[in-house]
């Protein structure tokens, strides 16, 4: 398949929400290579109160203990990888689910106070190019290696900022807001590193924002064969195509 590659990053919402977005990655996928990475916080931590483990939680980030990790490992990888891969197959794509730590494709040193987290992972396109190459459309895990080469739960913004830099083309991270807005409230189309930075310094981006243009940035940093990335509303009609075709959303290009 030939075309520069999207990498699409999902939440981990229910698959009746995410219909839509998987028909139109589907539709994508005919003419350029595509990868889904996808989150899973929220039915993450239903399932960790459902099974009476408790949660932690470090500056607003989840601590990932050992008890946690099992229950990670069981839900994004068992559950929602297992869920995204069976309704895409049913789509039509040749879908074919992978996790993080295969071929040891996303590695990085731990996040300081989160126990079995990783903090800014790279990683390693090897694995994600033969698939692409052979017609396949990855379905990624947002796992990653430490160092000791143990399992650690990966920020899924910031595993598919690493697939991005690694593979090339551009990212979209799928989220429930239409883009970055300005001191005025009205949407910032585009951003360059500079630009985003100034307004992360004035709080004009702040909150849950700020991680996610962390991510954004991250994939065409230093190093990086992105060309571009985009947080977008994942809620609306055509939203892939919107967001890659229609500028919607705030993309993130080099000054």
């Amino acid at each position: 398949m030939s075309g520069t590659p999207v990498v699409v990053k999902l939440g981990g919402t229910t698959i009746i929400e995410q219909q839509d977005i998987l028909r139109e990655i589907v539709e994508e996928r005919r003419g350029r290579p595509v990868v889904i990475v996808h989150g899973g916080g929220k039915r993450l931590t239903d399932w960790l109160e459902r099974l009476g483990v408790d949660s932690h939680w470090n500056q607003g980030r989840r601590v990932t203990d050992k008890a946690t990790l099992e229950v990670f490992l069981a839900v994004i990888s068992g559950v929602i990888n297992a869920e995204l891969t069976e309704v895409l197959l049913a789509l039509g794509a040749e879908a074919i689910g992978v996790r993080g730590i295969d071929r040891g494709m996303i590695t990085g040193p731990r996040a300081e106070g989160l126990d079995r987290v990783i903090s800014e992972p790279v990683a390693d396109a090897v694995v994600l190019q033969t698939l692409l190459g052979a017609g396949y459309l990855p379905v990624l895990t947002p796992m990653g290696l430490d160092p000791d080469g143990r399992i650690c739960n990966v920020n899924a913004d910031d595993a598919a900022a690493a697939v991005s830099a690694a593979l090339g083309g551009e990212l979209v991270l799928m989220t429930d807001t239409d883009g970055v807005r300005g001191a005025d409230g009205v949407r910032i189309v585009e951003l360059t590193p500079e630009m985003a930075a100034d307004l992360i310094d004035r709080g004009v981006i702040a909150g849950g924002m700020v991680p996610k243009v962390h991510s954004a940035l991250r994939a065409i940093g230093p190093g990086s064969h992105a060309e571009r990335s985009v947080i977008a509303d994942g809620r609306t009609q055509r939203a892939l195509h919107r967001a890659l075709h229609e500028g919607a959303g705030t993309g993130f290009r080099n000054g």
